[in-house]
């Protein structure tokens, strides 16, 4: 059966998240992780501006994501069939020779452009493989009751990843270059390595909430509790896609996340770089407004974290997002520097609960079957939707300016949280 192969023995189902020994090591090995990614990118990036122009640098930067963004659905297959256990430490493994090999190449000789785009290339192929395993793991990890604590412990490690990544990535590349730089990301994955062999998952039953479940009725000869379809790869990523689409919680939360995703991707990506620029701010006000954001998503990953649950999760989670996506439009409409800070602030604090809220429900509800293609879903809505979006909204704001086009986007956003409004299923998740 599908997502059933190479699970070890059950953890304790009982202990809190932030006290689980298994989770705590599973955390470390993601943290690090992150850094291997952090440091890796800025890696990648020095060392083609040393081989080339300005031009084939964004290039370099932005060739890893066309393999990500296409065979990502398939690593949610990929996930589902042989566990995300596997995957996610086989990712890793690949990762840190990978990376190591390209810092032993930069070390002995001067490639070409070549050798970047390769590596590139080949890592945005195994992030494809990666981030939906990755994403399938914390139900395994812990209680469904314990799926938002987890959430929130999993988003500080995120911030701590932005925060002490570059620094590190600068460190290594002012002491030995980007041979220097590589070796530490890879360094970071070999670390990860052990500390994933020693996690144990769960071989998750449906001890999901009955309320929230939202099991497919039966179609096409399909079992009525929703039992996965065993064929090719293809059979079962179209049975992934159908089973997304005719849950009654996780389609409405998959639909809201990529509307709201559409909506909020530029404003948050370019948006800000842009209004700042229209402002008279500079990149001054610029650091100010995303470190404002950032730390007011690390005070929601604490929160999360430390409270562990929230009463009628829907409606919280419905409630926040229209509250941030009012709130990032909002920043367009700020006149002094000192408004659009507070409101990033607010903007982070409220997004970060409204996101953290929405996959842990995805994932208690999720058939565990089904988790890998499930993330892999919600993976590709944020990052197949932003490269379609930062040109139109670069555009409106040309034409336009910031303040009607961050309106805008607020309200476009808006509609996901008419679409959980509209779900019952949603509206009534514990």
């Amino acid at each position: 059966m599908i997502g059933t192969a190479h699970a070890s023995p059950a953890p304790t189902r009982t202990t809190a998240a932030h006290r689980d020994p298994n989770v705590l090591r599973w955390l470390t090995a993601y943290t690090a992780s992150l850094l291997g990614d952090s440091v890796y990118f800025l890696a990648l990036g020095f060392a083609a501006a040393k081989v080339a122009p300005a031009a084939e640098v964004g290039l370099v930067m932005a060739v890893g994501a066309v393999p990500r963004a296409l065979l990502m659905l398939g690593g949610g297959v990929v996930a589902d069939r042989f566990g995300p256990r596997l995957v996610v430490i086989s990712s890793d493994a690949v990762r840190c020779v990978l990376i190591l090999t390209a810092a032993a190449v930069l070390a002995l000789t001067t490639p070409g452009l070549w050798l970047l785009v390769a590596v590139a290339l080949a890592f945005g192929v195994v992030d494809a493989l990666f981030m939906p395993a990755v994403g399938a793991l914390p139900p395994r990890l812990v209680a469904r009751d314990q799926l938002v604590r987890l959430q929130g412990m999993r988003a500080l490690a995120v911030r701590a990843g932005d925060i002490a990544g570059p620094p590190l990535g600068g460190l290594a590349m002012g002491l030995g270059g980007a041979s220097t730089a590589f070796a530490v990301a890879g360094g970071m994955f070999a670390l990860s390595v052990p500390l994933l062999l020693t996690i144990r998952i769960g071989e998750l039953k449906r001890d999901r909430d009955p309320a929230s479940a939202g099991a497919p009725e039966p179609e096409d000869g399909r079992p009525a509790d929703g039992e996965p379809v065993d064929g090719t790869a293809w059979d079962e990523l179209r049975d992934g896609l159908r089973y997304i689409r005719r849950h009654r919680l996780v389609g409405p939360l998959v639909l809201s996340g990529a509307i709201s995703e559409f909506g909020l991707v530029g404003p948050l990506n370019i948006g800000m770089v842009l209004l700042t620029r229209q402002r008279g701010w500079g990149s001054g006000g610029y650091g100010w407004i995303i470190a404002a954001f950032g730390a007011g998503a690390a005070a929601s990953a604490l929160l999360m974290a430390v409270r562990g649950r929230f009463r009628r999760a829907g409606v919280v989670q419905i409630v926040t997002l229209f509250g941030g996506s009012a709130t990032i439009g909002l920043i367009g409409v700020a006149p002094v520097l000192g408004v659009a800070v507070a409101l990033a602030l607010l903007a982070g604090l409220i997004c970060g609960v409204c996101g953290g809220l929405a996959v842990a429900m995805i994932q208690s509800a999720s058939d565990p079957a089904y988790l890998g293609r499930v993330t892999s879903v919600m993976s590709l809505t944020g990052f197949g939707i932003a490269p379609l979006v930062y040109p139109l909204f670069g555009a409106a704001v040309a034409s336009f300016g910031p303040t009607p086009v961050f309106l805008t986007a607020g309200a476009v956003s808006m509609l996901g949280g008419a679409v959980g409004l509209a779900s019952p299923a949603v509206r009534s998740a514990k």
